[in-house]
């Protein structure tokens, strides 16, 4: 299957202390393709997994279940873990999902950083799966004038496969102990801000903070807040490996 241009996964060797960046639900790694290398310019070892059945067409993207999109993750863990001692996991939207499975899977996660994720989105409660194939696409919610490299449209199987895995992963927000960092746009079309306000309260995380993004939309990786969310992810990441140096 042919993968489209930008929607490669990205890899950096560096230090001993690995980045996992997510994408989210039908998009690439082009979303999420500057906090990825701001991490690596910063010497940290970083992989951004091309999720399976994104970054293709939306045909390839019905066959796979949410399954497929945690094993993605699971490879991504794999790698790094063969090369780093600890590992922060970074996830915008769904990609926020999977980050908090992945923290309640993995030891080696020292801290997660979240950006608009999802866990819950009535808007898609009442899709028809009886009588479509495909929606309209999911995505592409800037404030600026930036592109997005997701797809034009959105498999309704694939709606039903996002809908269990949040579902899942709600049920687990009380077994996250790690520092969570959370980042969330006060006007979002595509997951309401009130995900990231549930998720700040059931984590049971005791170092935790919720940091909101006035100038950005749904996709706020590629916003105007983009800067602000790289300086805040590298403090933490720093505060988070000094600490787990000092323990």
């Amino acid at each position: 299957m042919e993968i489209m241009r930008g929607a490669e996964e990205i890899k950096y060797e560096g230090n001993e202390v690995g980045v996992l960046v997510s994408h989210g639900f039908t998009g690439t790694t082009q979303s999420i393709r500057p906090l990825a290398e701001s991490y690596a310019r910063e010497g940290y070892t970083v992989c951004a997994p091309r999720l399976k059945g994104h970054g293709t067409t939306p045909e390839d993207m019905e066959t796979t279940t949410y399954h497929d999109w945690v094993a993605s993750v699971d490879d991504a863990m794999t790698w790094l873990l063969d090369r780093c001692g600890s590992v922060f996991v970074v996830g915008l939207s769904m990609g926020g999902t999977l980050a908090l499975e992945t923290a309640v899977q993995y030891e080696a996660v020292k801290g997660i950083v979240l950006i608009n994720a999802a866990i819950e989105i009535p808007a898609l409660n009442h899709i028809d799966s009886n009588n479509q194939r495909f929606i309209e696409p999911i995505g592409a919610d800037i404030k600026n004038e930036s592109f997005e490299l997701t797809y034009d449209k959105t498999p309704v199987k694939s709606v039903e496969q996002l809908q269990d895995l949040m579902s899942e992963v709600r049920e687990k927000l009380s077994s996250i102990h790690c520092p969570i960092l959370l980042f969330v746009s006060d006007e979002d079309h595509v997951v309401p801000p009130h995900n990231s306000e549930v998720i700040f309260q059931s984590v049971f995380s005791e170092r935790k903070e919720l940091v909101h993004l006035e100038n950005s939309y749904h996709v706020a990786t590629l916003d105007y807040d983009q800067d602000l969310i790289k300086e805040r992810s590298l403090e933490f990441f720093q505060r988070y490996t000094k600490t787990r140096a000092m323990d």
